[in-house]
């Protein structure tokens, strides 16, 4: 009965995706160029790997329980 459900979705927008008009298909494409200028672009720059540096889960929970608790920084 699951697996009929799951069919019958994807059919739902596979089919709905074939019969949209060349507007509907151009503001899809914005917003995927929109997500994916927000999860990859975007995140490289203003989010960087912090914890990379360090080897053990111990170490990086150390780092951030000095990071929460020192407000001298």
């Amino acid at each position: 009965m699951s697996r009929n459900v799951f069919v019958r979705i994807f059919r739902f927008y596979r089919d709905g995706f074939r019969e949209m008009t060349s507007l509907g298909r151009t503001l899809w494409a914005v917003i995927l160029v929109k997500l994916f200028i927000m999860f990859a672009i975007l995140r490289l720059f203003f989010f960087p790997d912090v914890m990379g540096k360090f080897d053990t889960d111990r170490e990086r929970s150390e780092y951030m329980m000095e990071r929460l608790l020192n407000t001298n920084h």
